[in-house]
């Protein structure tokens, strides 16, 4: 039997499915899950239980993630809460989770074994990742959040969950000169798709994680035969591509012809791409604004 479902949002294997598919797939074998929590700084997400395959995306600290299969190899097959994305991921990045209580606005923040920067850093943690807090610390007039794994982080580096910016834009715009990374999603190399969800989850707005995706159901679709009509925030599209409409004939996008995240004249862009396999704009939606937040 051919399975019908996308790989990237459903747990679905020929050998072993989500519980919730029995009845609709065929599959040898079918599994409840187990909730877990990142807690490595960030987790790879690949097609494959192989190291040298090219990831899809990445999972951040503290997202959960349902997980169907270990093996004994140290690989775990799940399903991410924050977007649906199924992958494979290592699982020593995984632990029992945490109820969060902020999340990493700065573009990134070091942890620290204890609350003082001059220790030796553990790792990093990119903007979106969420931590649990569990007291607070002064060193040398400089407030850290104790989390509840022991490291600490600069406080004035989080936000609440709550917290929503208002211009979400100004967030991409932050990530300007941020390094091209196909299937990356954090403040140190990310690609187009990723750009935008980060983005739009600081400003209260779920989006999907790939571009494809993003055309269907981000926001609601709007006219993009006149470039000049576009708002700041809208979404523009190309086959395998989607960039931010920051300005008047402003494009921001993480792409590959700069390998950055960058600015660019959108009327250049249209033409640039329309010369390659992209081929001509395939569409532009505008993100709806969240009823009630935040504001900062």
């Amino acid at each position: 039997m051919k399975n019908l479902f996308d790989r990237r949002f459903h747990p679905v294997r020929f050998d072993l499915a989500a519980m919730d598919y029995q009845g609709r797939v065929e599959a040898e074998r079918f599994a409840e899950g187990e909730v877990l929590q990142v807690t490595a700084d960030s987790l790879a997400v690949r097609p494959e239980p192989r190291p040298d395959r090219s990831i899809d995306t990445e999972a951040l600290c503290g997202e959960w993630v349902t997980v169907y299969e270990k093996t004994a190899e140290g690989w775990a097959w799940g399903q991410l809460d924050t977007d649906g994305y199924v992958g494979w991921f290592s699982s020593d990045g995984l632990g029992p989770v945490t109820a969060a209580t902020h999340r990493v606005r700065a573009l990134r923040t070091y942890r620290y074994p204890g609350p003082d920067l001059k220790f030796p850093p553990l790792g990093f943690l990119s903007i979106g990742s969420k931590v649990t807090v569990v007291g607070e610390a002064e060193t040398r007039g400089l407030k850290y959040a104790v989390l509840s794994d022991g490291s600490a982080v600069v406080a004035k580096h989080l936000v609440g969950l709550d917290h929503v910016e208002s211009d979400w834009v100004r967030v991409a715009e932050e990530m300007l000169g941020t390094p091209y990374l196909w299937g990356g999603r954090t403040s140190v190399g990310l690609d187009c798709s990723a750009l935008v969800q980060l983005a739009a989850q600081a400003g209260g707005i779920d989006v999907p994680r790939d571009s494809d995706i993003q055309e269907q159901s981000a926001g609601h679709e709007i006219p993009h035969e006149d470039p000049s009509a576009f708002e700041r925030g809208d979404l523009v599209f190309w086959k395998g591509h989607v960039g931010i409409v920051s300005g008047p004939n402003r494009l921001l996008h993480a792409n590959g012809f700069t390998m950055t995240v960058a600015y660019e004249p959108l009327d250049s862009a249209i033409d640039r791409i329309a010369a390659t396999e992209w081929g001509a704009m395939t569409g532009a939606r505008r993100l709806e604004k969240p009823a009630e937040s935040v504001q900062a």
